[in-house]
């Protein structure tokens, strides 16, 4: 394998689409320049669009130049090019208990979108003002599928749960002080939920929540 050419490396699973419903996607963190390149080149030459996660804003700028119609939100970090020509189907809850909650919330979110699901954003609505949760469950409730986000000790994901008759995917965050452990302890509480139907992502992976929540979606409504 010649070293001069990074791109050979990658292995395009260009039937990932045709077996699983979803494109492969791109994390971008971390990839050389011209590694970033290639793939984004090969996977749009393949699928006609591309969906990048963890990208920064210089790489948005590289692959600009490529596709000068790439889109960059450097909230959720993702990075993309054209979309997946299919109407908007069901419907997902996204929920943060707080703001700084969000960016990982929109990772979700915008990859639900980019895979065909309408998504309803229910931001702040964490348990240090449970009224806020309350004055939005029926809308939360129409949802097919909802993801609770939640950083500090995460308890976010088990009063949804209990309030809700669908699933709920839990995602902790690196959001909190010293004890939260980067994440760890709304991890633990999560995944130590007494509330029925919750289902736990990594921490900060707001991109394999919106994934799961799109086949939820997918299923209910066929």
């Amino acid at each position: 394998m010649e070293r001069n050419a990074p791109f050979d490396c990658a292995q395009i699973d260009t039937q990932r689409k045709a077996r699983t419903g979803f494109p492969e996607v791109v994390f971008c963190q971390g990839k050389a320049d011209d590694f970033l390149r290639a793939v984004f080149r090969r996977i749009f030459d393949a699928d006609g669009s591309v969906f990048g996660t963890r990208a920064t804003q210089e790489q948005a700028e590289l692959i600009r130049a490529d596709f000068p119609q790439a889109h960059y939100d450097p909230v959720s970090r993702i990075l993309s090019v054209g979309s997946i020509p299919e109407p908007k189907s069901g419907r997902i809850a996204v929920c943060t208990a707080g703001t700084a909650d969000i960016p990982v919330a929109e990772e979700a979110a915008q990859t639900a979108e980019f895979f065909g699901a309408n998504v309803s954003r229910f931001y702040d609505v964490g348990v240090a003002g449970i009224h806020r949760l309350l004055n939005k469950i029926e809308e939360i409730r129409k949802a097919n599928v909802v993801v609770a986000v939640a950083g500090m000790e995460g308890a976010l994901a088990s009063v949804i749960g209990g309030l809700v008759a669908v699933p709920v995917i839990a995602v902790p965050t690196s959001v909190g002080y010293g004890a939260n452990l980067g994440g760890l302890s709304a991890l633990l509480t999560m995944i130590n939920s007494c509330a029925n139907g919750i289902s736990v992502v990594n921490i900060d992976n707001g991109y394999g929540a919106g994934y799961i929540a799109t086949q939820i979606n997918r299923l209910a409504e066929r």
